[in-house]
């Protein structure tokens, strides 16, 4: 049902980005399980999704490499602004309080350092003064161990070998911190794909991998480990994509002479298969959208950016729909272009991004709007109000556009 609460996993509930390309200032709260942005070209939709990218390399890879590879600050500070580029979010454990997560990066004269980084939480009953239980600055700070943090507890000094290391990432490690653990785990659990039909059809070195990767190059080896290990969850994926490619008998893997690993597909009424070189690209993508939405140790958060490209737009609604169930598991985010997708949503699980007057990034939720609300409830569908303009926003040929 639309927005169900998740269960046994942490959750994003509000996020802000300040001075992070076209995202000036924005703020989104009460995040759903299940959310889609949707919006014109150049709205902010890739931006955002590069926001949980570049933190989740500045716990796999460090701040350095996930700052350089986008430009450094030149590129990344929002034109015309300045100060910090900063990033902040509200998520909650299961059976806890929110917990707010905040981090500020300056470009210093020898690279990014982290110029704040904190974690605060409200203990206890939902009022007071939330306080801050891990509070660092340019690689010094403060720190109260243990599972709960209380705010009379011993606050523990520490100091980070360098300022542009991140105090969750180094502290996360160490057993003394279960909360910082928690977040270092959730963040770095995070997967965003960016699927590729191309990468899908190589051939790569034999070999079962748990994950499916950012393009999906790995897609046989994610095929073979399910096979080895997990055979049912495997059969119920093929079963769901035979439904939605017409004449699909049979997707298999098969080790090479060389040792590679080949993706061989199956239709009827043929009795050889071909192999992924030849198969639609739209067979590959949804077999890979299927393989990550039904990950077995799902990820904390998915992240899918448009998968309109290369699907029939009937079969949108039915993958909106896989996306709810997983969201079920762990949080589900998805951009997209699509009315098709769009239609298969409920209102509260849209934000319309677009792009103000002043250039930069604003969100509006469609359930915010009553007549949305009314149509949707007299049985129109989300996709469809959406193209005939109902939302005011979100529509590059409206006067509009830029309110």
């Amino acid at each position: 049902m639309p927005g169900k609460k998740l269960r046994g996993m942490a959750r994003i509930e509000n996020l802000r980005v300040k001075n992070y390309r076209v995202l000036r200032d924005l703020e989104l709260s009460d995040i759903t399980p299940l959310t889609v942005f949707a919006g014109p070209n150049g709205s902010g939709k890739s931006t955002l999704f590069d926001v949980f990218a570049f933190l989740a390399e500045c716990f796999d890879d460090g701040l350095r490499r996930a700052w350089d590879r986008r430009g450094r600050g030149r590129e990344i500070r929002s034109r015309g602004s300045s100060g910090a580029v900063e990033f902040e979010i509200k998520y909650r454990e299961p059976g806890l309080t929110p917990i707010t997560y905040h981090l500020a990066i300056e470009d210093g004269p020898r690279g990014p350092v982290v110029a704040s980084e904190s974690l605060k939480w409200r203990r206890g009953k939902q009022y007071g003064k939330p306080y801050t239980f891990l509070d660092f600055k340019y690689g010094e700070g403060t720190v109260i161990a243990g599972e709960t943090p209380e705010e009379q507890d011993r606050r523990v000094p520490e100091r980070l070998t360098s300022p542009d290391l991140l105090a969750v990432s180094t502290l996360g490690q160490l057993a003394a911190h279960p909360r910082v653990t928690a977040l270092r785990q959730f963040i770095t659990g995070w997967y965003l794909s960016y699927i590729s039909a191309d990468d899908a059809r190589g051939t790569p070195e034999s070999g079962p991998q748990e994950r499916l990767s950012r393009t999906g190059d790995n897609l046989p080896n994610v095929m073979q480990y399910l096979d080895e290990q997990h055979p049912e969850r495997l059969a119920e994926i093929l079963s769901i994509l035979a439904k939605r490619v017409p004449q699909l008998e049979e997707v298999k893997t098969r080790p090479l002479d060389d040792g590679r690993l080949l993706l061989q597909v199956k239709d009827a009424p043929f009795s050889d298969p071909v192999q992924s070189r030849w198969a639609s690209d739209g067979t590959l993508k949804m077999l890979s959208y299927l393989i990550a939405l039904h990950d077995p140790e799902p990820p904390s958060l998915i992240g899918i950016e448009e998968p309109e490209n290369h699907l029939h737009p009937k079969l949108l609604g039915e993958l909106a729909e896989e996306c709810r169930a997983a969201a079920e598991r762990g949080q589900v985010f998805v951009s997209t272009h699509s009315p098709f997708l769009v239609n298969g949503i409920d209102p509260k699980e849209l934000r319309v991004l677009y792009r103000g007057n002043n250039g930069y990034t604003r969100a509006f939720r469609p359930s915010d709007s009553q007549a949305v609300r009314a149509h949707v409830e007299s049985g129109a569908l989300l996709g469809d109000l959406w193209m005939e303009g109902y939302f005011n926003h979100g529509d590059p040929l409206s006067p509009s556009r830029g309110r």
